[in-house]
């Protein structure tokens, strides 16, 4: 049975993209349902919650297993598909590759808040708080310090395409779409996930998209 990944507008769901890119990147079959997010039709709402009583997007139906969370779906996907190689072979790398994956998920709050993930914004900086300027810091900290250690073995955090870059990718639209100053290694990462024909294809969709979020497009 081909698993079911339950999603939300790709123009503005950073959540959603993480296990789709992921999952895409990785060639793991599985069947998209959309759900349009923050309409005002609360049928929208009530067939999330028919998926996840958590009410939120994004969600993974495998048969009987019903899986919700960005990271978590990447978490059960990588066990149950071993050969794609969601996260490194070694123990330490392995380790690290969580470590910054979990970071991402729960950290990072003023950048998300004052730099949505927005596809159809005009490219253009916006003032910024001086936390949303240190989450920016860290994040090029953490990109730097992976290529310097896997420089050599491949374009991507670990070398390979890797559960850290799905949980990244949204950051990659961010510092893109407000015009974020990046170091040159920084750039280069950045080229390397938009040529990544799954994101590619996800911004492509995201694009096409005609349902605006005012609150996200006031921004």
């Amino acid at each position: 049975m081909t698993m079911q990944l339950v999603i939300g507008n790709k123009n503005y769901s950073s959540w959603s993209m993480r296990p789709w890119i992921a999952m895409r990147a990785s060639n793991i079959p599985f069947k998209e349902t959309f759900i349009p997010l923050y309409t005002d039709d609360p049928a929208d709402k009530e067939r999330i919650l028919n998926f996840s009583r958590a009410g939120k997007v994004p969600v993974l139906i495998d048969g009987d297993v019903t899986v919700w969370d960005s990271l978590s779906i990447i978490e059960y996907v990588a066990e149950r598909f071993p050969p794609a190689r969601l996260w490194p072979e070694d123990g330490a790398e392995r380790a690290h590759a969580r470590s910054i994956s979990a970071e991402m998920h729960s950290s990072f709050l003023p950048l998300r808040n004052e730099c949505p993930m927005n596809l159809h914004r005009p490219i253009q900086g916006v003032a910024l708080s001086a936390e949303a300027r240190a989450d920016i810091a860290r994040i090029q900290q953490i990109w730097s310090e992976c290529r310097a250690r896997r420089g050599t073995r491949g374009p991507f955090l670990f070398g390979a395409f890797s559960g850290a870059d799905a949980m990244y990718a949204p950051v990659v639209h961010r510092f893109r779409t407000y015009l974020i100053d990046v170091s040159p290694v920084v750039g280069a990462y950045m080229e390397t996930m938009i040529a990544l024909p799954a994101f590619a294809e996800w911004s492509e969709a995201g694009l096409a998209e005609t349902l605006i979020i005012e609150r996200i497009e006031a921004i």
